[in-house]
């Protein structure tokens, strides 16, 4: 790393240090940790929770997705701005803030509980929370370690334990007022970021114009496994359908592309965020409905440049990749296994051992290569090779340049992956390959902005859950010092899980693992949460089936269903001998259907009829929650 870079980390580091010593000053009482004092300002709380919303999943996991899947990923862009800002701020928001305020609410599970009088619920959300909100953390850190591993020259390992050294120690020390003022500095780097990382992509190909057109004109270059579920070009909606059984995918069973797009990333995400417990809480901080309504305009704006941009540039690395990417190789005439044709260009093929001698004559093998960015070689894998790969060989002891016309699918093949390819390497290739050095450095803050700010608010969530919301429950010590310091603890067991699986957990992870908790939580909170706020007949009964409904549907699905995780942990085929439950008449198809499609609907349904087939709550107590007085016990 050069000394510019490290200026600017120090720089950055001091700034964050000293944002989180102004929170740790300002932190005096329980509401100020958890809370920050319900005093925030507008802008600040919309930075926060943008930057929050907005992590290294959004801008490299689903950056990459875009990448593979194409422009259909900014309906979730759509979504983001219309669900998770105007829903949530103008439908969600006042009604959260007010009925926090007037409870006395400092967490979600905490409104949850006070509104339903539970314990039990209270307890139920922050369990979920705690043992499940790592497996996001997880995805966030994997999204800046790999990008920040080859940029400081450390093993991936190395930046994922500066990530959480970095992150704990405000986040432990400031409390939520801490995290905000962070969060408000890291969102306007991540905002001037992202508006260079657009500039310079549309300036490195040519124009806007000519960018997206050289994209539309890339259909062709689709590669064959993605076209036969669906692929039209990444310009392009997928087809929409069920797979037939047995449908063509090297390496996991047939379904369609459109399902995997609008199931998972659109629905999951898009809808996902609304119940959000980091983000819920933000709503909270404010003072008012007007501060509100200030912070949704701002809010829009953000989310509007980190996913549209990221979606966007994430789509246009092909054309880059296509056009200008090259990648240093060795090649040997060992007679060996491979035909480049007899003008070294064309279509390269594997030579069969009875191949004629004229054709083994002619048969070059490339013993390795290196993708540009990375910093190891590896064997030269053939899913590599298009019709248009050209062989430059080198002279006076320069390397040999193989020149394969790569699209972004097919550049992420390789390193170890699987013909699908790691798409959460695409983005970090991208910048680190095509875009000047100091671009770089400025991604780089971009990068770490957007992990720290997403992880502090996951620590401290998963820290309030633990200290506040179990701790307490069953603690005599109630609001005082003994429970910030079990809130501490928590944050520090949260960091080490998302650590551990962070670790070993790696590979098209992190668009995947932000799916499946922000879908689990929407399946679980949303109901209980969006009925309780509107709906004054919804019952605790309901509440507690609700959130066991969605749940467990979520979990069910993922373990026994869907492709992906259900063949990951491998208890459908320990206990039933295949990857998953889906009969062989069914279409495929239902493999790669997130969880959320099935389970939010059956939790809202199961609300609804649980609640009117209960004994409505005390009607006092009722008032009291919608801002009347407390009855009497």
């Amino acid at each position: 790393m050069d000394l510019l870079s490290i200026i600017l980390v120090i720089l950055y580091l001091m700034l964050t240090g000293y944002l989180g010593y102004l929170g740790y000053q300002r932190t005096k009482t329980a509401a100020d940790y958890l809370v920050a004092g319900r005093s925030a300002n507008p802008i600040v709380m919309a930075l926060s929770y943008g930057a929050t919303f907005i992590s290294t999943s959004a801008i490299v996991g689903f950056g990459g997705a875009a990448a593979s899947l194409g422009m259909g990923v900014l309906w979730l862009t759509v979504l983001n701005i219309f669900v998770g800002i105007f829903i949530a701020f103008v439908f969600l928001g006042n009604p959260t803030r007010r009925m926090g305020h007037h409870l006395d609410a400092h967490t979600f599970p905490e409104l949850i509980a006070k509104r339903y009088n539970s314990r039990l619920l209270q307890v139920l959300c922050a369990l979920i929370i705690f043992c499940f909100m790592p497996l996001y953390a997880m995805a966030v850190m994997v999204g800046g370690a790999e990008f920040m591993a080859p940029i400081f020259h450390i093993s991936y390992d190395g930046a994922l334990y500066i990530f959480a050294l970095i992150v704990a120690a405000y986040v432990i020390a400031g409390g939520l007022k801490g995290v905000m003022l962070t969060d408000a500095m890291q969102g306007a780097i991540m905002l001037v970021g992202m508006a260079i990382l657009l500039a310079a992509t549309y300036g490195r190909l040519g124009g806007v114009t000519e960018a997206h057109q050289a994209l539309g004109a890339m259909k062709d270059q689709v590669p064959g496994f993605l076209k036969a579920i669906g692929h039209q070009g990444w310009t392009a909606m997928p087809r929409f359908g069920f797979a037939e059984p047995g449908a063509p995918m090297p390496g996991a069973v047939g379904y369609h592309m459109w399902w995997i797009l609008v199931s998972t990333i659109v629905m999951g995400v898009g809808i996902g965020v609304l119940a959000q417990p980091q983000l819920i809480v933000r709503f909270m901080t404010v003072k008012s409905k007007q501060s509100l309504n200030r912070a949704a305009a701002a809010g829009g704006i953000f989310i509007l440049f980190m996913t549209g941009v990221a979606f966007t540039v994430g789509a246009l690395s092909n054309v880059y990749f296509a056009q200008q990417e090259e990648i240093v190789c060795q090649v040997v005439d060992d007679g060996a296994l491979l035909d480049p044709g007899p003008d070294g260009k064309g279509k390269l093929t594997l030579v069969p051992a009875n191949a004629p001698e004229e054709v083994k004559a002619r048969a070059k093998r490339f013993v390795s290569y290196r993708l540009p960015g990375a910093g190891e070689e590896a064997p030269l894998n053939h899913s590599l090779w298009t019709e248009k790969t050209e062989i430059v060989r080198g002279e006076g002891g320069a390397s040999d340049v193989l020149k394969p016309r790569l699209n972004a699918v097919l550049r992420s093949v390789g390193l170890g992956t699987t013909l699908q390819g790691n798409t959460d390497t695409l983005i970090p290739a991208y910048v680190r390959s095509a875009l000047p050095h100091w671009f770089g450095v400025v991604f780089m803050l971009t990068l770490l902005s957007a992990a720290m700010s997403t992880m502090s608010s996951q620590f401290h969530t998963m820290g309030t859950a633990l200290g506040r919301d179990v701790f307490e429950q069953y603690a005599h010590h109630r609001h005082g010092s003994r429970s910030i310091h079990v809130t501490r603890f928590a944050i520090i067991v949260g960091i080490v899980v998302a650590l551990v699986l962070g670790k070993y957990v790696r590979g098209n992870i992190i668009a995947l693992a932000t799916a499946i908790f922000m879908g689990l939580c929407a399946s679980s909170f949303l109901p209980l949460f969006v009925l309780g706020l509107f709906w004054r007949r919804m019952t605790k009964p309901a509440a507690v089936a609700s959130l066991l409904t969605g749940f467990l549907t979520s979990g069910l699905w993922l373990l026994f269903v869907n492709g992906k995780t259900a063949g990951g942990i491998g208890l459908c085929q320990a206990w039933f001998g295949k990857p998953n439950l889906v009969p062989a008449d069914w279409s495929l198809t239902w493999t790669v259907v997130d969880p959320i499609v099935v389970a939010l609907p059956l939790s809202f349904l199961t609300a609804v009829v649980v609640a009117l087939a209960t004994k409505p709550m005390d009607p006092a107590y009722v008032d009291y929650v919608y801002g009347g007085v407390r009855p009497r016990d």
